[in-house]
């Protein structure tokens, strides 16, 4: 099929009014935004997991901190993500050494996560994941969805 035969009955049927535009649709990926279309903030920990205790990291994460982070939606809670470092491909400087991790949490704003990190839940299930992390004092970086 021809383009401008394509694009005419696209026209024709209203099918081309529904894609929405790929420029708007990345935008709105990269910059997170609460449900009543506020910015979001995220907050990075750059983390240097044990090796040899990545496995019982990644299952107290997947089953116990995930589930319990989940359970504040509504309550301000958008988004959990833990990611594994792959490599640097441009640009320096390169995360301090043995860093491995960077754990990702978006929250609709700074407060709500405050009530989230001194809840009795977030305290029982953080140190799950910072006990196995090989230097306590990483860094940890509090961002505004722009």
């Amino acid at each position: 099929m021809h383009r401008r035969t394509l694009l005419k009955l696209l026209g024709a049927t209203g099918a081309g009014a529904t894609i929405p535009p790929i420029a708007a649709a990345a935008a709105t990926a990269q910059s997170p935004r609460t449900p009543a279309g506020g910015k979001a903030i995220v907050l990075y920990c750059d983390l240097a997991i044990d090796p040899a205790r990545e496995k019982e990291m990644l299952a107290a994460f997947h089953t116990r901190f995930r589930p319990a982070a989940e359970s504040f939606r509504g309550r301000g809670f958008l988004d959990l993500k833990m990611l594994k470092l792959r490599t640097v491909i441009q640009g320096g400087p390169a995360p301090a050494a043995g860093i491995n991790y960077r754990f990702q949490l978006t929250y609709q704003s700074e407060e709500q996560r405050q009530v989230w990190v001194k809840s009795a839940i977030h305290q029982q299930v953080w140190p799950l994941i910072e006990d196995t992390v090989l230097n306590k004092d990483y860094l940890v970086l509090l961002t505004d969805a722009v």
